[in-house]
């Protein structure tokens, strides 16, 4: 098994269980200073923008990502805690493993079999 790491594997089981929220997290790995809007984050990754409001919702829930409100709008940044930014540095190392990738993207999967949702 290539995900060997029970941290990492945990991580992608209840975390980063849907691409959108893979493609959310890279983006606020690549971009740890941003504070933005669903909206706005829906276009840098090219994704529908209430898809990516449910999924940002649903990092928020897992602590993963913060959100406060300004005038009625939600903005979201990647959480300060650095265990959980220490996870997510590793999770996207690893990504550039073709084998951890395709090992993921079957754990990814097999968790979206049991949502009500589906987000290919």
């Amino acid at each position: 098994m290539i995900v060997s790491d029970a941290n990492l594997l945990q991580f992608i089981k209840t975390k980063v269980n849907s691409f959108i929220k893979w493609d959310l997290v890279r983006f606020f790995h690549d971009n740890p200073h941003t504070k933005d809007t669903a909206e706005n984050i829906a276009q840098y990754t090219t994704r529908d923008a209430l898809a990516v409001e449910e999924e940002l919702n649903g990092l928020v829930d897992a602590g993963v990502l913060d959100t406060q409100e300004f005038s009625g709008v939600n903005v979201y940044s990647i959480v300060e805690d650095e265990k959980t930014r220490q996870t997510i540095n590793h999770f996207i190392e690893s990504c550039h493993d073709r084998n951890f990738r395709v090992e993921a993207i079957q754990y990814v999967i097999q968790e979206m079999r049991f949502s009500p949702h589906h987000d290919f």
